[in-house]
């Protein structure tokens, strides 16, 4: 059995004798290598005990320890910006970048409510034309989508609207500045009498209404239309368009001919990029995995920071110890042996690195956006409560 390499209290440089080499360029990371093995090695015990680890071993769990702080601080603040990450370029690393929230995508998540109403969303409503045949009230809109839209037979058609109801009264008495005159005479003359009203008796006899007689007069055409003429209206139900009155006439008229819808197909609502603000989605974040963060750079840690990594690279070097004790576990010595302590080294080692973990998380949550927040209301609180204590005085002039 070879024997275990004892550490000498000499430790080499650290660059290049680490497994990955993310910070080996760091100049702060490359000083301070050393002195954590020897920090480690003497919380081991060494000089006074032996220590079964090469520097090598130790600045294995100093890398180790220094991506563990990077880690946990990088994904507190992906939980803390991700909503406000999503969709943004992963060129740029955000790192030292102070991510102010927006509402960007919150917007773009109430928009595709929106988008089932006809007043948002990302996906353009298609118009067509639907033909109308004399005599013909039921309509196949599936039929029509597939024969005249192109639209695949495994496809489905979502109307959002359709252009059918009697014109307004305004307009199919020609009554009004805004419309065309149709001319007449009697209780319609063909003279206009100006902006809002209109004209009586002749070219140069104008009498002049208030806004609310036109207003009434409109209402009171429209009721005489619901009441005394037939109902123009639809039913959609499936695929069956019902359309009321039935048509007159058929496509080749000069009017009527055509039933305006607004329609979508299912596969474009659907679809993740044509129902998205973001387009293919390339080179953007889509998940918490492509949010730029990268290697963390040492020598911007603070103290605090570089004094967790000390004692977590203790740790792990003492559940390291612990196993590689477990190897010999006895150890013949001249009339006896001796047991190693190696469960114990394993013990600790593993319930230091879970306590500084829980600790390091705390703390981070602690400076998240939302605890802050929670900080600020509290002492606000608390400051009122305070001053409502103190007397107010009153002065007398």
């Amino acid at each position: 059995m070879a024997n275990p390499i004892i550490y000498d209290g000499s430790p080499g440089p650290i660059s290049g004798s680490t497994p990955f080499g993310f910070y080996d360029n760091d100049v702060q990371y490359q000083a301070d290598g050393p002195r954590v093995a020897n920090y480690c090695a003497r919380k081991l015990g060494y000089p006074v005990l032996d220590v079964e680890l090469d520097d090598l071993n130790i600045y294995a769990c100093f890398e180790e320890a220094v991506s563990i702080y990077a880690e946990e601080l990088y994904q507190l603040k992906i939980k803390d910006n991700y909503l406000t990450l999503e969709g943004q370029p992963t060129s740029s690393l955000l790192n030292n970048t102070v991510v102010s929230p927006n509402l960007t995508n919150m917007v773009n998540i109430s928009e595709t409510y929106g988008q089932v109403a006809g007043v948002g969303g990302f996906v353009s409503w298609r118009s067509g034309s639907l033909p109308l045949v004399s005599g013909q009230q039921n309509y196949n809109v599936y039929n029509w989508a597939t024969g005249s839209l192109g639209m695949s037979p495994t496809d489905r058609i979502v109307i959002q609207r359709v252009m059918y109801q009697a014109p307004p009264a305004i307009y199919g008495y020609g009554y009004g500045s805004y419309y065309p005159q149709l001319g007449g005479s009697g209780a319609w003359p063909g003279d206009w009498g100006g902006y809002g009203g209109m004209g009586y008796g002749g070219n140069n006899s104008v009498t002049y209404y208030p806004v609310f007689w036109d207003i009434q007069r409109i209402q009171e055409l429209e009721m005489s239309n619901d009441v005394r003429l037939p109902e123009w209206s639809f039913e959609l139900i499936g695929t069956n368009l019902r359309v009321t009155p039935v048509p007159v006439g058929n496509y080749t008229d000069n009017y009527g001919a055509y039933l305006s819808i607004q329609y979508a197909f299912q596969s474009d609502l659907m679809s993740l990029t044509e129902n998205s603000p973001y387009g293919d989605n390339q080179g953007l974040v889509a998940n918490p995995s492509l949010a730029p963060y990268g290697l963390i750079t040492y020598l911007d840690i603070n103290q605090p920071g570089k004094q967790w990594i000390k004692e977590y690279t203790a740790a792990l070097t003492s559940e390291l110890l612990g196993l590689i004790r477990g190897k010999y576990q006895t150890v013949q010595i001249p009339g006896a042996e001796t047991v190693l302590n190696y469960a114990d080294l394993i013990n600790r080692g593993q319930q230091m690195q879970k306590d500084l973990r829980e600790k390091l998380r705390l703390d981070f949550e602690d400076m998240s956006r939302q605890k802050q927040l929670e900080r600020k209301q509290s002492e606000n609180n608390s400051l009122s409560d305070t001053l409502s204590n103190i007397p107010l005085m009153v002065y007398i002039g």
